[in-house]
């Protein structure tokens, strides 16, 4: 039996469609968007923009305040949807602590996918230079409970459905059934 899912992330690198996916997800299943590159510290966003990956350390601040976000979102009683790339499972497992029973929604996607996707964005602070540390960053969240692989070169109709149906179906299970 899968348990209830209290909130979800939209998670991977960069150019598999989090964004786009969690904002989709959100309308479609009434929850509330967090865009996890806003509370990025401008430090960590003037890091990116220069092509300077990440450290674990530059992404602390940026976890907890997304960990308190999930946490005021819960406390409202409503569920989140977060869009956060959480490439490593000791970031996921802290955003775990944040709410019962998290789900992850991981967008898998090649890197050559992720590289000619990032080049083409507009007015995005990573470049494309980052995505090779991005993947060599991740760390698959295959066998991490409550989270399903998509891939993520699937149309966004296509993804967002299989998604609303596998929180349908984790929901469903727990008695409490998700608004279509």
């Amino acid at each position: 039996m899968i348990e209830h899912i209290s909130s979800l992330v939209v998670m991977g690198v960069a150019g598999c469609g989090k964004s786009s996916v969690a904002q989709a997800l959100a309308a479609r299943i009434g929850g509330v968007l967090i865009e996890g590159d806003a509370f990025h510290p401008g430090a960590n966003v003037d890091k990116m923009q220069r092509g300077i990956p990440l450290t674990d350390e530059d992404r602390a601040g940026w976890l907890d305040r997304l960990s308190e976000e999930l946490e005021r979102v819960a406390s409202r009683g409503e569920r989140a949807v977060l869009a956060c790339s959480a490439l490593k499972q000791r970031y996921r497992n802290r955003l775990r602590k944040a709410t019962a029973s998290l789900g992850f929604v991981f967008l898998d996607l090649p890197q050559t996918e992720a590289l000619r996707r990032v080049a083409q964005r507009e007015s995005h602070f990573m470049p494309a230079s980052l995505v090779e540390s991005q993947f060599a960053a991740l760390e698959r969240p295959d066998v991490e409970p409550l989270t399903l692989t998509i891939d993520g070169t699937r149309p966004l109709v296509s993804i967002v459905g299989e998604a609303t149906a596998w929180c349908g179906s984790a929901q469903e299970e727990s008695g409490i059934l998700l608004p279509a």
